[in-house]
């Protein structure tokens, strides 16, 4: 077993973006009204979204400007929800031609800005992945894993085949595990303690959270021994860590062995912000 590399996808984003503008240029108006796995939001609502997620990025990272996000006395979750539903709202008002334009202008800036970076610094925290400073790299992987899996879930409604090959899924499956440390946080357990993921799937892969001295750590790989395992499909799992399926559901569809304690944080981990 090793610590994990760095999932670098700057050169993916054009790519993500690409094939989104694909789908969206051939939608029927019945298309962009239905609903999507994320609740109260139809397609037009997500693509929105994404707009939304990039110009947040551009406003408040690159050029410094917080306006009112957050608002004094706001957590995290509930500032983004709060950006979140009044962007989408006020949206609404504007055509889809006009957002797929300002998709494409807002998607090259946002590129342009990731590759200003210094990858290898620490930045803020990743939420999901804890509080303490994250590299920047996890941070910038973590954007584009909010735009893969939300191009899935139009590509889900409106009958297109998901953004699956290799190249763009082992990357946001490889980003996700990184949560797996910060789920195990309240579990007691003796130094040596493995519990082994295994993802199926040619994007899939296998992973091992540890107990060390000063906590879980994450490692690629399987253990010389497990104290429990938890083997999911590819297509479970990018949905069990993003919400789209439940912990419950996802069990349905697993495999696993070792102790319930060890199982369950394997499950109930979330690679988002909820």
């Amino acid at each position: 077993m090793r610590p994990p590399d760095p999932v670098l996808v700057l050169d993916l984003f054009p790519a993500e973006r690409a094939a989104l503008l694909d789908v969206l240029d051939s939608l029927s108006e019945d298309d962009w009204g239905r609903p999507t796995a994320c609740e109260g939001w139809s397609v037009k609502d997500v693509a929105w979204h994404i707009l939304g997620v990039d110009l947040g990025n551009l406003v408040s990272r690159r050029d410094s400007y917080q306006g009112d996000f957050p608002m004094p006395g706001e957590d995290l979750a509930t500032s983004v929800n709060r950006f979140n539903e009044e962007w989408v709202r006020a949206a609404r008002r504007l055509s889809p031609r006009m957002l797929c334009d300002l998709l494409r202008i807002s998607g090259s800036q946002l590129v342009a800005y990731f590759e200003s970076l210094d990858l290898s610094k620490l930045g803020g925290p990743v939420s999901w992945a804890g509080p303490e400073p994250a590299p920047v790299w996890l941070d910038v992987a973590r954007e584009y894993t909010e735009r893969w899996v939300h191009q899935q879930h139009i590509r889900d409604v409106v009958g297109k085949p998901g953004l699956t090959e290799r190249r763009f899924l082992a990357p946001v499956l490889a980003i996700f595990v990184h949560a797996l440390p910060f789920a195990f946080r309240g579990v007691e357990a003796k130094a040596g303690t493995s519990v082994h993921l295994q993802i199926l799937g040619e994007s899939g892969g296998d992973w091992t959270v540890r107990r060390e001295e000063d906590g879980w750590v994450l490692r690629v790989g399987t253990p010389p021994t497990h104290d429990a395992r938890v083997t999911l499909d590819q297509s479970v799992a990018w949905r069990l860590y993003t919400k789209g399926i439940s912990p419950q559901r996802a069990e349905q569809q697993a495999t696993f062995d070792g102790a319930r304690r060890l199982v369950e944080p394997v499950l109930h981990a979330l690679a988002i912000i909820a």
